[in-house]
């Protein structure tokens, strides 16, 4: 068992190392006011002496046994925050013990006439579920701090919410803060297998398995929740999309115990648990002979599974499915639609509560490289637009954030705005497939939020995607965000620590589209390295540069891929030019670029609503950075800044090297305010970065002037 200090200078704790607040005056003001805590259920609360790391004073009773749990981890993490924090012994309390003054008082309204007074305050009833209420006295008041919700997963966002203005340094006295999340469903997917091994994942191996079992030592799990618990994410798949034979086994007696283990580790978070299942399951371990959705014999198959899972797992969120994609078996085998094999699962699950998740990325993998009319971009909206208003109300369709595939630039895709009548989640990858695959730093929130902020014009302005996925602008009852995780069992957790950030930020993103990626950084910053505004300077500028530094040194201007096939790291302008997978830049002597026009293309600028159809549409009005997606252009063609396309190319991928470089020499700057174990891993991985931008650099740069035959205007080395 490592110590605290390893675990800590391995960046182990993330966001959550609670670190003793440095600044005397800052931590006993706090002090002042948080000396004593109790937190109350719904028929009593703890009581006792606080205990130190990990430990409560006593059992926090109340409600049914899932709000105990939650309440009982809320407990446990505000005296683990205030005593490690503080660095002082913080009492438990008693509601009966007298004044509350000076004591922070955590519970579900209604549970206690001590949360009475905010009824004049607040609306209870506008929280929902989730939401909460961190409300604290002036200075002249009773220094009383109370944290309030609906239920319990509310209480326990709230604690952690609280714990956050404490790590950032926020103002206690007089906060009024009532949140409230923006999507109800804030899920994270893993594409763990039963191996041990994790698909597009960067930082070591499944936190879940190995071997083809569930690993026996589930503590990290258990570390793993509190920190999804601490952003508020509520849903959790631990199985590949991808479903291979054992995993397929999840769903049977074989290995339900063991899911159900796992699933009431997460359920004292807050977090419900889904499974990714094999559409074809029937036939993979039923034994069965087909996996036909219409076929009354089937249905009764996975009526029968879904009923087994819930007699393990009664609050069991439901099936995350990828089907007729990438050679995954579907509906399509039996000469049905999407619908139907999606309605099939829905109703299996409905009786006990669940829901289908059903990906969109559904498109022809064995594309022809000569057929220029065939389009990858297209595919995801002419198989599933047809079926809008066809799916069940607990069937959500899961749609990628662009058309393609998580790449660093691409269009939003145009089934947000399309689909009216159905379900919907925005998918994003955490993971870095194609952004550097957290070797590279690149802070994904600024991508993230022009997503969320894209206007799809749907039902006119503002009707953002972040509007359609949360299910408001259509008055949608299901809705919102899913991410593939950069998770592994490396023990910085994401194989760099500042993909960390990404992580975090998902999550909040999740809760509240509207944060801005300064904040997002800023925060995690502070509750990760500590309250030193040098250091958050310094981080927080290599962070927002980030995602655009990494983006110029890669494919320009939207065109995607120019990756090495399979694992998809480095640089390969041809890799993927002449495959089956529908990755073309079509670059030869003159120009580059996909049509994607209606007027000469493939149509599918068509596939959005007007303005933003028009502007894909016209040469003229394209948006620089989108520009290669939906046009071929010649390499003289001279953008809105001024510069050409070719130039614009030798441009960007000199200055991203160099600026690649400037974020290890920004990162030096801070070797003596960064422990050694994280300084030198993160100085580690960017020196790879600085190296490697310059082979992306040269690669690119060589290769268009080769096939272009036109000289850089700077006369700089290019081979």
């Amino acid at each position: 068992m490592m110590n605290r200090t390893t675990l800590i200078d391995s960046g182990y704790d993330c966001w959550l190392g609670y670190k003793r607040i440095a600044d005397d005056s800052v931590r006993e003001s706090y002090l002042e006011r948080c000396s004593r805590y109790v937190v109350i259920g719904g028929e009593g609360q703890g009581e006792g002496e606080g205990k130190g790391e990990g430990e409560t004073g006593g059992e926090t009773r109340g409600g049914g046994r899932g709000e105990i749990s939650v309440l009982r981890t809320a407990s446990k993490e505000l005296c683990l925050a205030l005593t490690s924090l503080l660095g002082s012994d913080v009492r438990e309390s008693a509601v009966e013990s007298g004044s509350l003054g000076g004591t922070i008082v955590a519970g579900v309204y209604g549970s206690s006439p001590v949360f009475e007074q905010l009824a004049h305050t607040y609306d209870f009833a506008e929280l929902g579920d989730e939401g909460y209420i961190i409300h604290a006295s002036e200075e002249d008041g009773d220094g009383s701090i109370y944290l309030t919700a609906s239920s319990d997963k509310g209480v326990l966002y709230a604690v952690f919410h609280f714990i956050r203005l404490l790590q950032t340094g926020g103002t206690l006295a007089g906060q009024q803060i009532r949140e409230v999340a923006r999507n109800g469903l804030r899920m994270i997917n893993h594409w763990d297998n039963m191996d041990g091994s994790v698909e597009r994942g960067y930082a070591g191996g499944s936190i879940f398995y190995k071997d083809g079992r569930f690993i026996e030592d589930k503590s990290r799990i258990r570390d793993y929740a509190r920190l999804l618990a601490s952003a508020a994410i509520n849903a959790i798949s631990i199985n590949n999309v991808n479903v291979h034979r054992q995993e397929s086994k999840l769903i049977t007696d074989e290995f339900l115990p063991d899911v159900a283990e796992v699933a009431g580790i997460f359920r004292e978070y807050g977090i419900r648990l889904y499974l990714s299942v094999n559409y074809a399951s029937t036939i993979e371990i039923g034994g069965l002979d087909t996996a036909d959705p219409l076929d009354p014999v089937i249905a009764a198959w996975w009526k029968d599974a879904a009923a087994k899972i819930y007699r393990y797992i009664p609050d069991f969120g439901g099936f995350v499915v990828k089907a007729d994609s990438e050679f995954r078996p579907g509906p399509f085998t039996y000469g049905r639609n999407h619908a139907d094999g999606a309605n099939m699962l829905a109703d299996a699950i409905a009786p006990f509560g669940g829901a289908v998740i059903w990906r969109c990325f559904v498109y022809n993998c064995l594309q022809d490289w000569r057929d220029r009319k065939t389009d990858r971009a297209r595919a995801a909206y002419d198989h599933f637009i047809p079926l809008d208003g066809e799916f069940r109300d607990n069937v959500m369709l899961q749609i990628k954030n662009g058309p393609m595939d998580f790449q660093v630039r691409e269009p939003v895709s145009p089934l947000f705005g399309g689909l009216t009548k159905t379900n919907q989640l925005l998918e994003l990858q955490i993971a870095q497939e194609y952004t550097g695959q957290q070797r590279h730093v690149c802070y994904l929130i600024p991508q993230w939020k022009e997503v969320y902020d894209f206007d799809t014009y749907a039902c006119g302005e503002k009707s953002t995607v972040a509007e359609i996925a949360s299910g408001r602008l259509f008055g949608r009852a299901r809705g919102g965000i899913a991410a593939v995780s950069n998770v592994g069992d490396d023990l910085n957790w994401c194989g760099h620590v500042l993909a960390q950030a990404n992580w975090y930020g998902y999550a909040r993103l999740a809760w509240n589209p509207d944060l801005s990626a300064e904040q997002i950084a800023s925060e995690w910053i502070r509750m990760t390295f500590g309250l030193d505004e040098e250091l958050e300077r310094v981080v927080l500028d290599m962070l927002l540069g980030s995602y655009n530094i990494y983006e110029s040194y890669t494919a320009p201007l939207g065109v995607g891929w120019m990756v090495n096939p399979n694992h998809h790291y480095g640089p390969n302008v041809d890799g993927y030019e002449y495959s089956k997978w529908g990755t073309y830049h079509y670059a030869d002597r003159q120009g580059m670029g996909v049509d994607r026009t209606v007027l000469s293309g493939t149509g599918y600028a068509g596939q959005y609503h007007a303005p933003v159809a028009e502007r894909y549409e016209s040469l003229d009005e394209c948006l620089d950075e989108m520009l290669l997606f939906f046009h071929h252009v010649p390499y003289l063609h001279v953008l809105h800044s001024g510069k050409t396309i070719i130039q614009h190319i030798y441009d960007t991928h000199f200055s991203g090297a160099e600026q690649a470089a400037e974020l290890l020499e920004k990162w030096d700057l801070l070797a003596s305010r960064v422990d050694s174990g994280r300084f030198e891993h993160v100085r580690e991985r960017l020196a790879h970065q600085a190296e490697h931008a310059c082979e992306w650099r040269d690669m690119i740069n060589t290769y268009f002037y080769r096939k272009s035959g036109i000289a850089d205007e700077q006369g700089r080395v290019i081979y």
